[in-house]
Order: C-alpha cells, then sequence, then structure tokens
C-alpha cells in the first residue's frame, strides 16, 4: 500500500503533462470505481444502505471524493510531489482537531505537542524548498490547494463515523467512491470530449490505470485488509513511509531534489504524527482502564 501510494504521485505528475486534472479524474474514477465494485463482488460483501442513509451516502461522496479529489488533483498539479505528499500525511492531525471540536475526543498534552510538530513540519517543508515559496512563488497556490485537500479528507473521515460504525469502512467507502465518481466524470465529460486522447502517450495511459486501479481500487482494499490484521495504529504508522517513498521517486524520476530544510521539515512532520498518534493510544488505554475499575 505504501508503496502504491508512494510512486502514485509520480505517476499523477507525469499524466498531467498531457492531459487536464479534469480529464485526468474523468478517465481514472471509473477505473477505480470497477475495480472496487469486483474486489467487493469477489469477496461477496456488496449490500446498500438503508433508505434514510443515502442522502449522507451523497453528501460523504461529494465531500470525501469530488470535493477532495478536485483540490488534490489542481494542487499535485501546481506544487511538487514532495510538497503534495508531506502535506497530505498531515491528515489524521487535522482530522484528530476536528474530532475534538466535534467533542468526539479528549487527547491530552502529549498529543498537542504532536500538532504542534507537525504543523512547524508541514511549515518547513513549504517554506523551506528550493523553489521558495512567496506571492509569486511556483508552488505555494498548489500547497495550498493540498493543504485544503487534506482539511476536506478529515471533514469526510470524522462525517462518516455513524455510517462506517453502522455498515462497516469498506461499504461506506465503496458507496461514497461510486458517488463521487459520477460527479468527477461529470465535471470532466465536456474537457473529455475535446481532449484528443488518441494522441495520448503509453505513459499517459498507464498513468490512469496505476492512478485508478491500483492507487485507489487495489490501495484501499490493502488499506482495510491492513486494518482488520494489524489494527488502525499499525496500520497508520505504516502510511506515515509515504511521503518518504515519494520523495524518493520524485527525486530519482521527476529530478525534484528536496532541499535539506525539507528533509528536516519531513522528519519533524514524522516526530510530530508518531506523539500525536502516541499519545491518543495512551488517552485509549487510560479510559478504558478507567472504565473498567468503574464497572
Amino acid at each position: 500500500m505504501v508503496l502504491i501510494w508512494g510512486v502514485n504521485f509520480s505517476f499523477i505528475k507525469a499524466g498531467l503533462r498531457e492531459m487536464s486534472p479534469l480529464v485526468f479524474n474523468a478517465l481514472r474514477f471509473p477505473l477505480a470505481a470497477l475495480t472496487v465494485f469486483f474486489l467487493l463482488r469477489r469477496g461477496g460483501r456488496l449490500f446498500w444502505p438503508q433508505a434514510e442513509d443515502w442522502p449522507a451516502v451523497l453528501v460523504l461522496g461529494f465531500v470525501g471524493n469530488v470535493l477532495y479529489q478536485l483540490l488534490f488533483i489542481f494542487g499535485v498539479d501546481r506544487t511538487l510531489v514532495g510538497n503534495a505528499s508531506i502535506l497530505l500525511a498531515t491528515t489524521p492531525v487535522w482530522t484528530l482537531v476536528l474530532s475534538v471540536v466535534a467533542g468526539d475526543e479528549r487527547p491530552g498534552r502529549l498529543v498537542w505537542v504532536g500538532v504542534a510538530g507537525t504543523v512547524v513540519g508541514m511549515a518547513t517543508v513549504v517554506f523551506g524548498g528550493k523553489q521558495a515559496v512567496s506571492l509569486g512563488g511556483a508552488t505555494w497556490k498548489g500547497d495550498l490547494l493540498v493543504l485544503a485537500g487534506a482539511l476536506t479528507w478529515s471533514v469526510y473521515t470524522v462525517g462518516s463515523r455513524r455510517l462506517i460504525a453502522t455498515y462497516g469502512a469498506v461499504a461506506v467507502t465503496a458507496w461514497t467512491l461510486w458517488v463521487g465518481c459520477l460527479g468527477l466524470f461529470l465535471l470532466g465529460i465536456g474537457p473529455l470530449s475535446r481532449t484528443p486522447v488518441a494522441q495520448f502517450s503509453w505513459l499517459a495511459w498507464g498513468s490512469v490505470l496505476y492512478a485508478g486501479v491500483l492507487a485507489i481500487g487495489l490501495a484501499y482494499v490493502l488499506w482495510y485488509r491492513g486494518v482488520e490484521r494489524l489494527g488502525n495504529a499499525r496500520t497508520a504508522a505504516f502510511s506515515n513511509l509515504t511521503p518518504v517513498v515519494a520523495m524518493a521517486v520524485a527525486w530519482i524520476w521527476l529530478g525534484e531534489t528536496p532541499s535539506p530544510a525539507q528533509l528536516l521539515g519531513v522528519l519533524v512532520i514524522l516526530a510530530g504524527l508518531t506523539l500525536a498518534r502516541l499519545g491518543r493510544e495512551r488517552a485509549l488505554l487510560a479510559h478504558a482502564g478507567a472504565s473498567r475499575s468503574v464497572g
């Protein structure tokens, strides 16, 4: 999963050299939707939500796939792979902050130290690159779009908790993906009709296949298989390696050489994410212990 997602950023950048972001999404999301549908049918787990839950599925599908994917793809198109991958890696921190705002969690001091470290590291990555961020800089708009995407995915994560508790994560992910697929295809069908797709190179078509079938379809299944066998915390810990893989591949393939400040920022972010998760796990264990003692 980490390898697939890490390499995906460079494939997307390669594909966007020959097609617009809307065309790229319109081509890859039907492939992703078919892949998830096929895998779920093979597993015998295909079912549908109750009628009263369809409005929530539609809203979450728009937020978690249409809105998020637009911010993500336009952001990646306007920034460096390294910046995009590390900014997206901060999603668990924003999810935690939103959970606190929603009243779902009450983290301790260690968690907030991790959150602060992540923010500092994120600023170091964005402002410490050789292509420095400024009002006329080349990457700052893309960085902001990717960061907005991370926040949007956090809203989707927190907002989907009730449905996931009722139906399971795999089913909710599939339903919202299919809703998003319809929206993204409708948004891209106009530009797609004006695009000479027959002139795309094999690399462009390969990037569409990779980003749709592997990075969305297969990787989602691998994620939830990891959650089932390793648990949420350990699976999420592995996902922290995604920006490391992404930056290494972009360095070799695209020539995006990270600056020393950016490498330091990556280390600070990974440390911040680790501290936030450790603090969260300690709080959950303490809460569980208190509940048992009261019982």
